[in-house]
């Protein structure tokens, strides 16, 4: 109970975070704020974070969360390649509409950079724990290849949102990351389908 408590107040924390970063910029926003938005302590946040730069390696439980929100639509009559599609959809509208673009070169810099934690890549997030299980139900469906495993199928689809995500933010959002997705993750990903 005291572990979902504190995960609970970890993603106040987050969601606040984010909301302010979106909306008066990062350098705008004060811890002060921080706290005062989602509504919790200053030793809270602390305990959970050592100031306001380490909460951009938290855009990944913000990406989590997302995904945690949208597990309830996913349907049985979609097949895996239309779960997967939807999803990347629905991420890229989060990030169009909640994450600034600076933040996100920011968080894709700082995992280039660190020698520690690399969030994007850790395989316990929601995010790579639904993607394998979405893409083991669709090998068993016969819906998608069998002689690529499922981590090598679920890589296959996290690089090519990374790489979209990174090509979005070189090109200073120049164009819709949703839109683009929309037409490029197909072609993308279309090897994946059994017999495509």
């Amino acid at each position: 109970m005291k572990n979902k408590r504190g995960q609970n107040t970890k993603r106040k924390i987050v969601s606040a975070a984010w909301r302010l970063f979106y909306e008066q910029g990062y350098d705008h926003t004060t811890v002060d704020e921080i706290i005062e938005l989602s509504e919790t302590s200053k030793g809270s946040f602390y305990h959970y974070f050592e100031g306001k730069d380490a909460l951009l390696s938290s855009l990944s439980m913000l990406f989590d969360e997302k995904y945690e929100e949208l597990i309830p639509t996913l349907t049985d009559d979609m097949d895996s390649f239309e779960k997967l599609l939807y999803l990347n959809q629905e991420l890229f509208q989060l990030i169009e509409n909640s994450v600034s673009l600076d933040l996100l070169a920011r968080l894709y810099s700082t995992q280039l950079t660190t020698k520690g934690e690399k969030h994007l890549l850790d395989h316990n997030r929601i995010y790579y724990k639904l993607l394998r299980q979405i893409v083991q139900e669709g090998q068993s469906r016969g819906e998608l290849r069998t002689d690529l495993s499922v981590n090598e199928i679920t890589k296959l689809y996290a690089l090519c949102e990374r790489a979209l995500m990174y090509d979005w933010c070189i090109c200073n959002g120049d164009y819709s990351l949703k839109s683009y997705a929309k037409t490029v993750m197909p072609m993308l990903l279309r090897e994946i389908r059994k017999n495509s």
